[in-house]
């Protein structure tokens, strides 16, 4: 049974526009620069009570090294309230948290946000005792994201 659930999400996912990101990747178009965009999204988070444990700056650490990457940064943060009951029915689930959003500028000069469903993550770790949390997970990335990305 778990995999046929898992071969129909799957298969939903791929045909998903949020999935072209790739398998369990949500990516959305933003009206702002990369770092705009997550000086948005820090704020908007940290409102929220959402914990901002890094930011990472690809971009500059390419530069370090004599590389050149496009603008690209990444933001990981997370609340206990919701990861703690999750890691409480499978620490595997550490490895994707604390969550992480990755704003980046592709080619043509588009900024887009990416980060991991979770509803992907609840099939990953096969987690059905959870969903609640998955739940609101989804509703609260969704909503934050969307705010932090629009004009």
């Amino acid at each position: 049974m778990k995999r046929i659930v898992l071969a129909l999400f799957c298969a939903l996912m791929l045909t998903a526009p949020a999935a072209a990101g790739g398998i369990g990747v949500v990516t959305v178009e933003s009206s702002y620069s990369v770092a705009e965009t997550l000086d948005r999204l820090t704020k908007i988070m940290t409102s929220k009570g959402i914990t901002i444990f890094a930011r990472v700056d690809h971009a500059a650490g390419a530069k370090k090294v004599d590389k050149k990457l496009a603008p690209t940064q990444l933001l990981i943060f997370g609340n206990p309230k919701l990861g703690t009951p999750l890691m409480q029915s499978d620490r595997k689930i550490g490895l994707d948290l604390p969550l992480k959003a990755l704003a980046w500028q592709d080619d043509n000069g588009k900024v887009w946000v990416s980060y991991n469903d979770p509803a992907y993550l609840k099939s990953r770790y096969e987690m059905s005792d959870r969903d609640p949390v998955f739940m609101k997970m989804t509703g609260v990335l969704k909503k934050l994201i969307g705010k932090a990305v629009s004009k």
